[in-house]
């Protein structure tokens, strides 16, 4: 079996606090899972939902072999749209819950840091078609 380090792109052994992080979180979807299916009239998403994870490494080799391993284990292919600007993810839906591990390259992340730098310095005009624009009369 595959040490959860290895799947997050980690280079030390998991320390206890991961371990106990990852059974919650398998609990937590199984009980998830036994209460909508004891309570029906609860609703859901009709398409399913995602499980992501996100790799935790700043070396872009690293959480790409990351990536490969999860790709491994889930028996499917990665898919890799960094040359369009885009992630590294390996995916597989277990009926409407897709699982994925992705990865986003420095760079894209330095990018988008760059991009969102400029949130705080831009301000409408709270007055501005009175909030009006785009509703009925």
């Amino acid at each position: 079996m595959t040490s959860p380090a290895a799947l997050t792109g980690q280079t030390s052994l998991p320390v206890p606090g991961d371990l106990f992080a990852r059974h919650q979180t398998i609990t937590g979807l199984r009980a998830l899972a036994d209460f909508l299916e004891a309570n029906p009239a609860v609703p859901i998403k009709e398409y399913g939902g995602d499980y992501n994870v996100y790799t935790r490494t700043g070396n872009d080799a690293a959480a790409v072999a990351a990536v490969d391993q999860v790709a491994a284990l889930l028996n499917t292919e990665v898919t890799d749209d960094r040359p369009h600007g885009g992630h590294y993810i390996a995916s597989k839906t277990f009926g409407r819950i897709t699982y994925q591990m992705v990865h986003i390259p420095a760079r894209q992340m330095d990018e988008h840091h760059a991009h969102i730098s400029y949130r705080d310095n831009i301000r409408l005009d709270p007055d501005q078609n009175n909030g009006d624009e785009g509703r009925a009369a």
